[in-house]
Parts: C-alpha cells; sequence; structure tokens
C-alpha cells in the first residue's frame, strides 16, 4: 500500500480527527484518536505533510510534530470553511481541512516558537487587566455619582475620588463607603500586576534589537513595537506592507461590481490589541500635529486639511504600519523624513 503523503487533523481539547491521503489520492484513512494517542500515532507514521487548522493550540501540536520528522502547516480558519460539507463532523472538517490544503495559492499560518507565544501572553494577560480595572473605576465611580460625588474625567479626577475614599469623606455614607473601597483595593491591585507586567514588556523590548529599531518609528513605543514582534515574528509571511496592514484590519472593506467600486470602513480583522495599540499612537500623533502644524509633516496636513480628525487618525495609523513592516522585515534602520 502507497504510503499516505498528507494529513488533514481537526483538533480539539480531548478528540483528533485525522484524515490522509496518499498522492494519487487512492487510499484513505480516517482515524478518530485521543489526546493520549495523538503524538503516538504519527510517531509510527511515515514523514509526511499534516496540516492544521490555526487555533490557540495548533502551534504547541506544530511543535510536536515538527520534532517527530513531519512538515506541519498551519491552515487559516477562514480558508477551510468552504470545502466543508453538509452535515458537519469532526471527519468532515478534517476532510475539509485536507481539501483546502491544496488549493494553489493558499498562504499559511508559521509556527510559532515558544519564546513568541509567551510574549503573546504578556500583551492578552495586560489588556485583560486594564479592561478590568477600567471596570473597576467606572463602578466606583457610578456608585458615587448616586449620592452626588462626582469628579472631572481622567486619572486626576479618579485620584481625587479614590482620595475622598481612602480619607473617609464624611459625604460618603458609611455602608457605601466600604463597598467603594473594596473595589478601589481591587483596583489598586489590578494597577500593580499591571504595572508589573509593562516592567516585563521594556525589559523584553530593551533585549531585542527589531524591538529597538521599530521604537525609532514615530508615533510607536515599546509596547506597540513588542507587541508587534510578539505577534508576527519577522514579518516574513506578509508578502507587502498592505498585506500586514490588511491583516491588521487597517485597510477599508471593498463592495466592487462592474464599474461600481465602492470603499467602506475599515476591517478591523486580525489582532484587536496591536490594531488598538498602532491607533493610540497615531491618534497621540495627529493631536500633537494639531497642536504644532509647523512641526507636522505635509502628508498629515494635507490629510487633517480635507478629512475628519478620525479618519486622519486611521491613516496615520496604516501608514505607520505599513512603515513597521518595513523597517522590520529590511532590518535598516528607520529613517525620518526630517533626517532624510
Amino acid at each position: 500500500m502507497e504510503e499516505i503523503s498528507m494529513y488533514g487533523v481537526d483538533t480539539a481539547k480531548s478528540v483528533f480527527q485525522v484524515h490522509g491521503e496518499n498522492a494519487a489520492r487512492s487510499v484513505k484513512v480516517v482515524k478518530r484518536l485521543r489526546r493520549g494517542q495523538f503524538l503516538t500515532f504519527f510517531a509510527r507514521q511515515p514523514a509526511s505533510v499534516v496540516v492544521l487548522e490555526a487555533c490557540g493550540a495548533s502551534h504547541h501540536w506544530g511543535r510536536e510534530l515538527t520534532a517527530l520528522g513531519h512538515e506541519v502547516k498551519l491552515i487559516p480558519p477562514q480558508h477551510v470553511k468552504p470545502f466543508v460539507k453538509r452535515n458537519k463532523s469532526d471527519a468532515r472538517d478534517a476532510e475539509a481541512i485536507f481539501e483546502a490544503a491544496h488549493r494553489p495559492g493558499l498562504h499559511f499560518v508559521p509556527i510559532k516558537p515558544v519564546a513568541q507565544q509567551c510574549d503573546r501572553a504578556l500583551h492578552r494577560a495586560r489588556d485583560l487587566l486594564v479592561r478590568q480595572r477600567s471596570q473597576l473605576g467606572n463602578a466606583i465611580r457610578s456608585m458615587l455619582s448616586e449620592m452626588g460625588i462626582v469628579t472631572a474625567q481622567g486619572a486626576a479626577g479618579s485620584a481625587q475620588l479614590f482620595a475622598r475614599i481612602e480619607a473617609g469623606d464624611a459625604a460618603i455614607p458609611p455602608r457605601l463607603l466600604v463597598a467603594a473601597g473594596s473595589l478601589l483595593a481591587q483596583w489598586r491591585s489590578l494597577h500593580a500586576a499591571i504595572k508589573d507586567l509593562e516592567d516585563q514588556v521594556l525589559l523584553a523590548a530593551r533585549a531585542d534589537p527589531r524591538v529597538r529599531r521599530l521604537m525609532a518609528i514615530d508615533n510607536i513605543g515599546p509596547m506597540t513595537a513588542h507587541a508587534m514582534v510578539a505577534a508576527i515574528g519577522d514579518g516574513t509571511q506578509f508578502r507587502t506592507a498592505r498585506d500586514f496592514v490588511a491583516w491588521v484590519g487597517l485597510t477599508p472593506t471593498l463592495d466592487a461590481s462592474a464599474l461600481r467600486i465602492r470603499l467602506g470602513h475599515i476591517t478591523k480583522a486580525g489582532d484587536r490589541g496591536l490594531r488598538r495599540l498602532f491607533v493610540l499612537g497615531a491618534s497621540s500623533g495627529v493631536h500633537h500635529a494639531r497642536i504644532r502644524p509647523e512641526k507636522a509633516s505635509p502628508w498629515l496636513k494635507g490629510v487633517l486639511s480635507r478629512r475628519p480628525v478620525k479618519v486622519a487618525v486611521i491613516a496615520q495609523a496604516a501608514k505607520t504600519a505599513r512603515i513597521a513592516w518595513a523597517v522590520l522585515t529590511s532590518g535598516d534602520a528607520y529613517r525620518s523624513p526630517a533626517a532624510a
């Protein structure tokens, strides 16, 4: 019997569905494996191509299968969906992965090393804690506003409110003071945890020459630079800067038919956290450009003169992302237009 040349694998937490065929597609293997049987099965197979759907655990299994001598490819889920037949099942999902892998021109997801996944975890943990901190701060504000106690927006206003809670302000009812004090203690705990994670990101950023090159770009700080390297590594999986910007979700949607072409809002596809960092950096750059127009680039002043501020922010974020990809993939230092 001719050896199986390619396997499509539908992964789950405890059950793995395998679909394999030989090069002539005349021999088929369909197996359902438990988690403990998965690596044992592939350890007994000759070297072949194993295709998995890209997901959270697929990078781990990709590294394990590569160590066994197999060539592993991770396929984006959106490319698999068109090949799923009616009456969806694990077996048909695995077959769809196998079929999608044969399509010409398909791009695959690079397998991330352990260090890169750990860097990604730093940013994801920080994002979660920041959201929880914001929720606690808003809850404290809403409780006290019901008693007519309000302060200005922003960090300064929150600091005034927190100081009144810790001082036991007589204007705050005692029972409400207990509730607000508990929330404030949790807020401060989260604030300290966020600071620790940010310190870890800064240490990692200083140690990576790729991140240091990106930090030289306008509107990019250590958090954005490190998040970009943690997300895409060396960036060579993208053919052009526009491909990277499209992955981040900063390109407009397209609706075209015959001679009618309509561009819509940005797609907001890809990595939400990385896109948010690029937009925040661009927002800061646009803010400074409006305050000190003599310091702004002619391109940005031109955009601001004919488009709304929010549109200018997105345009600046997309441009910054293109520059960052070019610097990351070329290995060259950033040369600012002013210096040129």
